[in-house]
């Protein structure tokens, strides 16, 4: 497992990412000054963003299923603990954007290669109402999965 993003696995055989880039702000407002630079004051923590880029071979590794269940848990509209394969969690992220680019395709139009993007904003963790919460449908289509 190279990472877990509620119960979505992010592994070699399923979705492998090939890059995670993430970009963490601050926020420090400036405050205009007659005759000098402007002050700025520290505010605290602004977005926390990760991207997870990477290349699907749907005839060896994950494919479209994977990115359709990822587009359903964005639709949901809640959060999910992203936790790597290390043990290093991350907090609590939502899905902002997911693209994918299709090419290479067999004679029926299936994609032999799928690139994907992968956008998430982290929340505060004290953000319960946004927080998913696991029932039996969920449990069984991520079985379904990845079985």
């Amino acid at each position: 497992m190279m990472m877990v993003f509620g119960l979505f696995v992010f592994s070699l055989s399923t979705t492998a990412y090939q890059e995670l880039q993430r970009q963490s702000d601050w926020r420090y407002p400036p405050q205009s000054r007659v005759g000098a630079r402007p002050s700025r004051q520290f505010l605290g923590p602004g977005d926390d963003t990760i991207t997870l880029t990477g290349t699907l071979l749907p005839e060896f590794t994950g494919g479209q299923r994977h990115l359709d269940e990822l587009r359903r848990m964005a639709g949901e509209g809640k959060a999910w603990p992203l936790i790597e394969g290390t043990g290093r969690n991350y907090g609590l992220f939502v899905i902002e954007n997911l693209s994918e680019r299709k090419s290479r395709f067999f004679r029926d139009g299936a994609a032999s290669q799928i690139d994907f993007d992968l956008t998430l904003q982290r929340i505060d963790d004290d953000d319960h109402q946004r927080l998913a919460v696991l029932d039996a449908a969920t449990l069984r289509l991520v079985r379904g999965l990845f079985a």
